[in-house]
């Protein structure tokens, strides 16, 4: 999601996992039922005929009431979809509202059955997405699957998408929600600082750790991460166990086999990360830095290496010098990986939705298709610096900054070689143990021997249905 503040920062990124809601304020879901109860029949509904062109029956007169998450992401990259809108439909109205309060401005409307047409409802205050769904808030957008693509109506919708964007639209059974931004997760590099030494992306470990001795030698740090925050190098551990395990692996952690703890993977994986606090190579405070103070101290050529997902550089416009040249790059591969350097972690996230009471539903579904086109997709990745579900959205000949650029190149480097994780949502309790066990060995408080054992008891109960 688009927050500045790093628990909805959390929340955007436990998305890639499927995870609804870490640290996200939940709207009560009593509160939400009562006020559907006490919203009558709800508003009309304008509706119009249904052609190839209009496929969901669209009226041209019907205004369109848009409100937008005005976080991270910005919310000048829907002003650019609203102007698209209009240029479909020059006889519509459309309004425009950014807000950070989704519950405090959404909700009284819900209520009252006078809600907007389409929300993009993310943020601190998002209203969670289960509880609409309860309470019959949220329009079934199936049709939108079944609708021609823009840019090829012998195409569906569900045919352009990027995999896992409906499995992670999909609650309750129902496909009800768009996660429209597309995300992947590594280690991030200043295309600046290596040129100026010489220094070449590592693709092994053993390369990363060689490297990491000279950058020492020029007196820089090897590795930055966001310690107060462990989720961060979390993902940095079971991304490269996963690589290493493969799909076997990646299967039975989203089960909570507790027997991978005990696996060379596993122990291969967390060794590797180890040898950063052995050898020296962390930032000095970095284990007590926020997201944004390590990210900083990244940006001033304080530390060489950051793990962190592709919002990274629209989260750090205001601090990358110009000429920084961020790039990304994947996890670097251990000795025996079962997937290639090119593998990486990357899933949807950001979800956009069409309340059931809308009085345009048609036309927040055709805002959505439009969403989905490839123009749409590009002028998100200019506006926020993002990619999007849409599999080759962005147009080759637009310039976008370097940090984007990378993600497309290594996205496409990846090919089907794309991963995404689930345990976060279906076992909170344990991700929180693991980033616990992480802050503790990264401080060096705590071996990898240990870190095992107290992950793999974890798992253990959660099995045992602990969560």
């Amino acid at each position: 999601m688009g927050s500045t503040s790093e628990p909805n920062r959390l929340s955007r990124r436990d998305l890639i996992q499927r995870a609804a809601a870490l640290g996200i304020v939940a709207v009560p879901a009593a509160g939400l039922l009562s006020g559907c109860a006490s919203s009558g029949g709800g508003t009309k509904q304008e509706n119009g005929t249904k052609t190839a062109t209009n496929p969901f029956g669209v009226v041209d007169t019907a205004p369109l009431d848009v409100v937008i998450f005005n976080g991270g992401f910005g919310d000048d990259y829907a002003k650019r979809f609203e102007a698209m809108y209009r240029t479909e439909h020059p006889k519509a109205k459309v309004s425009h509202t950014a807000t950070q309060n989704i519950t405090g401005l959404v909700q009284p409307r819900l209520n009252a059955g006078d809600p907007p047409d389409i929300i993009d409802d993310s943020g601190n205050q998002q209203i969670k997405l289960d509880v609409l769904e309860k309470a019959g808030q949220l329009t079934d957008l199936t049709p939108l699957l079944q609708a021609p693509s823009v840019d090829d109506p012998s195409k569906k919708v569900s045919d352009i998408l990027m995999p896992g964007t409906v499995d992670l639209g999909t609650v309750n059974g129902k496909f009800v929600t768009l996660q429209y931004v597309y995300t992947v997760f590594g280690l991030w590099y200043s295309g600046k600082l290596f040129k100026q030494h010489g220094w070449s992306e590592p693709k092994t470990w053993d390369d990363f750790i060689s490297l990491g001795a000279e950058i020492k030698k020029a007196g820089i740090a090897p590795f930055a991460h966001q310690g107060k925050y462990p989720y961060y190098i979390d993902v940095a551990i079971t991304d490269l166990a996963i690589k290493n395990g493969g799909t076997d692996f990646l299967t039975r952690l989203d089960k909570m086999d507790p027997t991978i703890w005990d696996e060379d993977p596993a122990r291969n994986a967390i060794e590797a990360i180890y040898e950063i606090v052995q050898k020296d190579y962390l930032l000095p405070g970095t284990n007590g830095m926020t997201h944004i103070e390590s990210q900083t101290a990244w940006n001033q050529y304080k530390a060489a290496f950051i793990p962190c997902g592709a919002w990274l550089e629209n989260e750090q416009l205001k601090a990358t010098p110009s000429d920084f040249e961020m790039t990304f790059m994947p996890m670097p591969s251990l000795s025996g990986d079962k997937m290639p350097f090119q593998a990486i972690r990357g899933g949807a996230n950001e979800p956009y939705i069409v309340p059931r009471q809308a009085k345009n539903a048609a036309g927040g579904m055709e805002f959505m298709r439009l969403m989905l086109s490839k123009k749409g997709a590009t002028a998100f990745a200019q506006a926020a610096n993002s990619l999007t579900v849409v599999k080759d959205g962005v147009d080759p000949s637009v310039k976008l900054r370097p940090g984007t650029q990378s993600t497309v190149t290594a996205l496409k480097a990846a090919g089907a070689n794309v991963f995404n994780p689930t345990y976060v949502t279906d076992y909170s309790a344990f991700a929180t143990d693991m980033d616990n066990a992480s802050a503790e060995l990264m401080a060096n408080r705590m071996k990898p021997d240990q870190w095992l054992k107290t992950v793999k008891a974890s798992a253990q109960k959660a099995a045992k249905g602990g969560s």
